[in-house]
């Protein structure tokens, strides 16, 4: 994966909290710090994202968008 954005975290999906437009997914980038932001459920979807796995918080602007490979 390669992106422009140079504000990017990995980390570990802790938690996925599902609404019925909305997905808000919690990453731990390092052991007892976590990060969160709300992506749509079809992202998420799209992204594959489960907890487990592996994914990227990317900052650009005042908006948190998440990757993964």
């Amino acid at each position: 994966m390669k992106i422009s954005a140079r504000n990017n975290l990995k980390g570990t999906v802790k938690k996925i909290e599902t609404g019925s437009l909305n997905t808000v997914i919690t990453l731990e980038i390092a052991p007892g710090v976590e990060i969160s932001g709300t992506i749509t459920k079809e992202s998420a979807e799209s992204l594959g994202l489960t907890e487990g796995k592996e994914a990227y918080a990317i900052f650009k602007a005042s908006s948190v968008l998440f990757a993964a490979d």
